[in-house]
Parts: structure tokens; sequence; C-alpha cells
């Protein structure tokens, strides 16, 4: 079951085109397997349609003027006559059907969403038990990824310089504030620090704009590669 969702806020600026190529395409791949995100992106998709008619239908009332004789002129607009245009071919459109697109990390393949079949992917690097391979979106500081973690593997524990998006497409994780599941939709900042370790392993697709710091111990002598992982 679902239980970490984007706020209302990402929703918000995701219907009015607000966000980087990375952001939307988490939340529309979220919003693909939670019916909750569902409704609240229809409900605000519905507002921002009426409120760009209604300022449509104010900015004509204001600047068309009628003078009367181009109007006389002008053909009636039969909503008949347009259905009949609309209806008058038999001729079905078929859809085009994308084929699923893969990938494969330690031997187990997965399918991606369809919101990624037409993004790019870069080679596949390795750290022990995490596999990383980064999408071609070119957002400069930002990277975008799917990370895999085998089965007991984890990332050390870290706190971010930026924003981290974390989106389960497979399996599970835990870390200190809970456990997530597939389409949880996990987003933390600077404030936040965790160790995310996977029992069963899990795939992710995560969003980064800057480097993690890693903060325990031995692990500190990772921070020169910290944007590697994510």
């Amino acid at each position: 079951m679902i239980k970490h969702h984007p706020t209302f806020e990402l929703l918000k600026s995701f219907v009015d085109g607000d966000l980087p190529a990375s952001l939307s395409a988490g939340i529309a791949i979220h919003a693909d397997m939670c019916p909750t995100c569902q409704h609240q992106i229809a409900q605000l998709t519905e507002q921002v349609a009426e409120a760009n008619f209604e300022f449509e239908a104010a900015f004509l009332d204001r600047f068309i003027v009628d003078d009367g004789d181009d109007v006389a002129d002008m053909p009636a607009i039969s909503f008949e006559q347009m259905i009949d245009n609309i209806t008058s071919t038999d001729e079905i459109i078929e859809p085009t059907v994308n084929a699923e697109k893969h990938i494969t990390f330690n031997e187990q393949s997965y399918v991606l969403p369809s919101a990624l079949n037409n993004m790019q992917l870069g080679k596949t690097a390795h750290v022990g038990k995490l596999s990383r391979a980064r999408l071609q979106l070119d957002e400069d500081e930002i990277h975008t990824s799917l990370l895999h973690i085998e089965p007991g593997g984890g990332v050390p524990e870290h706190t971010h310089k930026g924003f981290e998006l974390t989106l389960l497409l497979d399996g599970s994780f835990d870390d200190e504030n809970g456990h997530y599941e597939k389409g949880d939709f996990i987003m933390l900042s600077g404030d936040h620090q965790h160790h995310p370790i996977s029992a069963d392993g899990c795939l992710c697709y995560t969003v980064a704009n800057d480097a993690l710091h890693f903060t325990q111990g031995i692990n500190k002598l990772l921070n020169p590669i910290g944007s590697f992982i994510y």
C-alpha cells in the first residue's frame, strides 16, 4: 500500500508545468500507481482548464469590438454542423502502443514505467551491492538515475546537500523513518539524514540536485564520490 505521496504544492506545480522533466516524470510514474494522486491531478487539471477558459472569455469580451457591419457578414456557426464535420468519417485511428522497455540489474529484469520509454539510459555502474544507470536528461546539476539495491544492500548513512527524490519502482527498503514499498514517493532535503537498507532488493527512480554527504565513521571517506550514487 502506497503511504508516501507528493505534496499538494508539487502536484500543483506538475499540473502547471513548472517542474523540471525529472521531477515531472517522477510524479507521472507515481500517479500511474496511485489512484489518490491521479484523482488530485485530474481535479487540479480541471481547475486550471476552467480558469484558462474564463480568462480567455474575459479577454475576448474586453478586446473584440462589434462594429455591426462585419458581424452581419459572418456565417452563422452551427454546433450541429461542427459535430457532423467531426464525425463525417468512419475511419478509426488506432493509438500507437509503445513497446515495453526493460532494464536488467544483477540478472534481474524490470519493466520500466512508460514515462521513461523515450529517455536515454547511460551505462550501468556498480559499487558493492549498488548499481546505477543515469537517465540522460541534460538538466545540468540535476541527476536522474535508476538505482538498484541488491538484497541485503543499502546506502550508507547520509544527508543531502540539495533535495533527493526516491520513488520505489519495485521491491522495498527501510530506514530510520519507516518502511517503503512500490509506489512510495519520498522527497528529502538537507534536513534529513537516513540509512536506507533493502532486505529483499529494490529498484528506485532517483532525482538529486547535489551530492550525498556521508555522515558516519569510515563511510565519510566516500564523500568524494557522493555524486556517483545518486
